[in-house]
C-alpha cells in the first residue's frame, strides 16, 4: 500500500481556528507500477539526492527568517516526528496560523502516488501547477478545501515529495492566498536544498 499522503496529516501539525474536520488526506492506494514515474506523473529530471539532514531535522530546510519574509513574524517552531516523515511547523505570532513542511519519506512513489489517486477518483482537488525551481508540483486535497489552507507537494525525486501545508486563520494577511504562501515556502526550501 502507498502511504503517500497519509503523511500530509502527519506533517500538518499546528493549530487553526477552524474545525479540523476532514484533513484532506486521501486514502492510500496500491502502486500501479514498480517503475517511477508512473500514472502520468512527470519525471524529476534533476533529483535532489542529499536530503538526510532535512529528513532528520526539517526545520533546517528553511531558516526562520525566510519563513518570516513569506508569512510574517514567527512565534515559535517545532519538530513534528511522524512515522511517514518528520515535519517542521512554524507558528505565526498574533493568530492561530501556521505552515508545516517536510519530506514525506514514507511515500516511496513520490508524485506518482498522487497521480494514481487522481486517476482512480480518490482526490477532490488535483491541480498540477507550474514547476517550482524546475521541480514538478501538485496542489491536491480529498475534501476539506477551505480558504486559508492549501496542500502542495513538490517532487524533488521520482520517489520523494516535499509537502508544504499552510493553515491560516482569517486574521492572517495571507489567508486568501494560502497556495501562494505554500509556493514561496517550497521555493525557499528547494533553493536551500540545492545550496543556492
Amino acid at each position: 500500500m502507498i502511504a503517500a499522503t497519509i503523511a500530509v496529516v502527519a506533517l500538518s501539525g499546528g493549530c487553526s481556528d477552524k474545525n479540523p474536520g476532514n484533513t484532506g488526506t486521501p486514502a492510500p492506494t496500491a502502486p500501479s507500477s514498480s517503475t517511477l514515474p508512473s500514472d502520468g506523473a512527470p519525471s524529476v529530471t534533476d533529483p535532489i539526492t542529499d536530503t538526510s539532514a532535512v529528513e532528520t531535522d526539517p526545520c533546517r530546510a528553511i531558516p526562520t527568517a525566510q519563513v518570516e519574509e513569506v508569512g510574517g513574524k514567527v512565534e515559535s517552531s517545532r519538530l513534528d516526528k511522524m512515522a511517514l516523515g518528520n515535519g517542521c511547523t512554524w507558528l505565526f505570532a498574533g493568530s492561530p496560523s501556521n505552515v508545516n513542511a517536510g519530506l514525506v519519506t514514507g511515500n516511496k512513489d513520490g508524485l506518482s502516488s498522487l497521480y494514481a489517486q487522481h486517476k482512480s477518483g480518490g482526490l477532490t482537488t488535483f491541480k498540477p501547477v507550474d514547476p517550482i525551481e524546475g521541480y514538478p508540483a501538485v496542489i491536491y486535497a480529498n475534501g476539506g478545501e477551505d480558504e486559508g489552507t492549501c496542500t502542495l507537494a513538490v517532487g524533488i525525486r521520482n520517489d520523494l515529495v516535499y509537502t508544504v501545508i499552510p493553515r491560516l486563520s482569517m486574521r492572517h494577511p495571507g489567508f486568501s492566498d494560502a497556495c501562494g504562501m505554500a509556493t514561496k515556502v517550497a521555493t525557499a526550501a528547494i533553493k536551500n536544498f540545492k545550496g543556492a
